[in-house]
């Protein structure tokens, strides 16, 4: 919780003044995008490096080697504004971003450990402690850069002083208190409750949804349709989030609000992100992931609205929108995470998650760059409006049952099932643990009622000492001279 405190101030401060920072030192509006984009990029590449060295080592060492990198990106940033040079700024936001990754991927440590029943919760506590650093970051744009100032570096520079610091604090307090690491535990106790195949052993078949084997194949059919549909809603309204919230505080500038102010909207915003993660993850237990993900499309398409809408000199207004712009936000990421891991074994968990992760990045990637371009073009308003109505995508792709997603029957899809016994019998593989659905299908009920069939006949077939001495009773009183 310490760590993810710090973490947001790092997170947030930089974020606040990036595209101002590249706006000066590029001196083009339609460049204002270039920051969030390359954020975003290092967050992609972060996001695969993160989640390949969690599998290999565990969350600590993963998260501690992601936020150290960030906080070197930071620094280099500093310099590059420092010094003027276009061609250090770049990359050091690229690197930047790897920290900016780290953050995020965090959330999966906390649902590791967490039971299905109480996963929306566990993502949700661990986003909640990002929120006192989230919101404080922006505050301290203002008294970062007169720090900065003082000691002859740039006013904007001065928020990536703090996150480089904020950075470097989060990686040690991860690597010295982090212990035992709950991704290495989580894989532990399922070994123990599943019974961890063999040595060696080859299991021979893809373990069902649901099945937690520390060797865990990918997902079943079900499952890969779940990760799809968390994965797609998370990049849904991480799009429209970034593509409003990056143009935001260059709307207000460029029409007489300070520094002051846009810092104050960005805070409220970055608090709407992650201080309702309680009741939001109360709300995915409870009602379910799909029905979170849904009310994330209206409360998205409310916040642009609201912002194409706003007048240009309404600095509340403008706040009020961001509000409901971080809250939708808030939905998609809390139910769209708790929908991709609880479709996946801890086995495969953190690799999958950093794969959901790169697509996330690169995606809001994109949408950051085109709405410095769409702004430049078109105005703010359209750019607040389109997001609104994209972010209604996420009504058709959660509503969709994942029941439809899942193999048919064998009897049906042609597969090996009733038709062939000796095929499916073998897909229990040499390690001996078979992988058998929830739900039974023909050929299942099928020998169900075979064995129970030839238990009836055996019964009737081989009676019981005490009947066998009642029939001899009876026989012996119908023939007495027997």
């Amino acid at each position: 919780m310490l760590a993810q405190t710090m973490s947001g101030v790092g997170l947030t401060a930089g974020i606040a003044v990036g595209a101002l920072l590249a706006e000066e030192m590029l001196g083009s509006t339609g460049l204002a995008g270039v920051p969030s984009a390359l954020f975003t990029a290092g967050a992609a590449l972060g996001a695969l490096g993160i989640g390949r060295l969690c599998t290999r080592w565990g969350r600590r060492p993963g998260l501690a080697l992601g936020y150290a990198t960030g906080a070197l990106g930071s620094v280099g940033v500093v310099v590059a504004a420092v010094t003027g040079s276009v061609a250090l700024l770049l990359p050091a936001l690229v690197v930047y971003g790897m920290g900016t990754a780290t953050g995020l991927m965090a959330r999966y440590a906390g649902a590791d450990l967490a039971s299905p029943a109480r996963r929306g919760r566990a993502v949700s506590a661990v986003l909640f402690a990002t929120t006192l650093g989230a919101v404080t970051g922006p505050m301290l744009v203002t008294p970062a850069g007169e720090f900065a100032h003082a000691w002859g570096v740039p006013r904007l520079a001065g928020p990536f002083l703090l996150a480089a610091a904020a950075f470097t604090a989060t990686a040690a307090v991860l690597a010295c208190l982090l212990r035992p690491d709950p991704l290495r535990l989580a894989q532990e106790l399922t070994a123990r409750t599943a019974g961890a195949p063999d040595e060696g052993a080859d299991s021979g078949a893809e373990d069902v949804a649901g099945t937690d084997g520390a060797r865990a194949k990918a997902p079943a059919p079900a499952g890969r349709h779940d990760v799809a549909v968390g994965t797609t809603v998370m990049i849904l309204t991480q799009v429209v989030m970034i593509g409003i919230m990056t143009m935001t505080p260059v709307h207000m500038l460029a029409h007489g609000h300070g520094a002051r102010a846009a810092g104050l909207a960005i805070s409220l915003h970055v608090g709407a992100m992650f201080l309702p993660s309680p009741l939001t993850g109360l709300l995915v237990d409870r009602i379910g992931g799909r029905w979170v993900a849904r009310a994330s499309g209206p409360l998205l398409l409310a916040a642009g609205t609201l912002a194409a809408l706003s007048p240009a000199g309404s600095a509340p207004a403008l706040g009020a929108a961001l509000v409901l712009l971080g809250l939708g936000w808030n939905f998609g990421l809390i139910s769209g995470t708790a929908i991709v891991t609880d479709a996946l074994p801890p086995g495969r968990r953190a690799t999958t998650q950093g794969l959901v992760d790169v697509g996330l990045a690169t995606a809001g990637a994109a949408g950051s760059l085109a709405s410095g371009l769409v702004v430049a073009r078109d105005g703010y308003p359209a750019l607040a409006l389109m997001g609104g109505l994209a972010a209604l995508l996420v009504l058709p792709v959660a509503g969709r049952s994942p029941h439809h997603a899942r193999a048919a029957p064998p009897d049906r899809a042609g597969g090996g099932g009733a038709k062939n016994p000796a095929r499916a019998e073998g897909r229990q593989g040499l390690s001996g643990r078979r992988t058998i659905s929830a739900t039974p299908n023909r050929a299942q009920l099928a020998l169900a009622k075979r064995f129970s069939l030839a238990s009836r006949m055996r019964r009737r077939r081989s009676p019981s000492a005490s009947g066998a001495r009642a029939e001899a009773v009876a026989h012996q009183r119908k023939d007495p001279y027997c």
